[in-house]
């Protein structure tokens, strides 16, 4: 007779379906409180968990459907590349709703502690931002579809029990979502940085933090792009970049960086310093690497509600050093 599982043994997938969660909705707040239903919905229906499955199976399983009640009153979330044509250092800043956005979210929120090395390298792959975002162009059966195979490896029977569908409709669900992903262009990268990604890393802190505008754009792809979610304007190319930074954005001269990690990419919290000595949370910037160079660099402006969620202090004191400090 198969034990009934406790609070403790819920929570313990807490991480994975916080991440399965993302994956569909593309917002950590939404994820956490689909998570939140789900555990909520496996501890008033334990008696149907007869242990045919893994438990982390049944919840995959109540989680994609939370997710899908959902998505079925949401529009779907944009990247700002998205949300309309590249714009000038002289474009006003209008800023969109804050469920107008991908969110980035915290890796140690939704990876699990326990996968298994490959499951991880998978997993980690698909927090990936331009993955997310991709997904927020399929129907959201689709979207399901897609991730209960590609990532979390179910066969096309499993999905069809999990979801009331049959095996034909799953498998045509797959392949037009992977139709459509591929028109996306949307590259695997690396599970982890390289030695020499790592070093890219430190040189764009260094830079940052000195304020070399010169030595930033020379990590950089001539194409890549900058974007400050909530404002819908974004840049693209050195000039725009440089341009803005040594003009509307000059006011981050001085800024130190914290480390993080989201959506399995480097990632800092941006403090600029606040004329009293102290340095005040300014952004969250999610750095993006493609064939040696950055290839965009994002910053999410909605430090009250992300800098917390990050675990990142409210303020750094004027004699903070961090590692990115020189």
């Amino acid at each position: 007779m198969t034990a009934v599982p406790t609070i403790d043994d819920l929570e313990r997938h807490r991480a994975a379906i916080t991440g399965h969660c993302y994956r569909m909705l593309g917002s950590g707040l939404d994820a956490d409180d689909a998570a939140q239903e789900t555990m909520v919905r496996a501890w008033r229906h334990l008696d149907a968990f007869e242990g045919r499955s893994s438990l982390r199976t049944w919840l995959y399983r109540i989680a994609t459907r939370v997710c899908l009640d959902v998505l079925g009153t949401r529009s779907r979330r944009l990247r700002s590349t998205e949300a309309g044509p590249v714009g000038t250092i002289d474009d006003p800043l209008t800023a969109l709703p804050a469920s107008s956005w991908v969110e980035p979210i915290p890796d140690v929120a939704a990876l699990p502690g326990d996968a298994d090395p490959h499951e991880r390298v998978v997993l980690r792959q698909s927090l990936r931002l331009a993955f997310v975002a991709a997904l927020q162009h399929l129907p959201a059966r689709q979207r399901a579809v897609l991730l209960l195979v590609e990532v979390l490896g179910w066969s096309a029977a499993e999905v069809a029990s999990g979801l009331d569908m049959s095996v034909a409709a799953v498998n045509s669900a797959l392949q037009r979502a992977r139709a459509t992903l591929a028109s996306r262009d949307v590259t695997p990268t690396a599970a982890a940085l390289s030695d020499e990604e790592q070093a890219l890393v430190d040189r764009y802190v260094h830079a940052f933090e000195r304020y070399d505008v010169d030595a930033l754009a020379a990590i950089m792809h001539e194409d890549a792009t900058m974007a400050m979610p909530p404002f819908s304007l974004w840049l693209r190319g050195h000039a725009s970049m440089s341009g803005w930074l040594l003009g509307r954005g000059a006011a981050c001269r001085g800024s130190k960086l914290v480390p993080t990690a989201a959506n399995g990419l480097p990632a800092f919290g941006q403090y600029k310093p606040a004329g009293d000595g102290r340095y005040l949370p300014w952004a969250l910037v999610v750095l993006e690497i493609e064939r040696g160079a950055i290839a965009a660099h994002t910053f999410f402006l909605d430090t009250a509600t992300l800098f917390p969620r990050f675990g990142l202090p409210d303020h750094l004191p004027a004699d903070e050093v961090f590692p990115g400090d020189h």
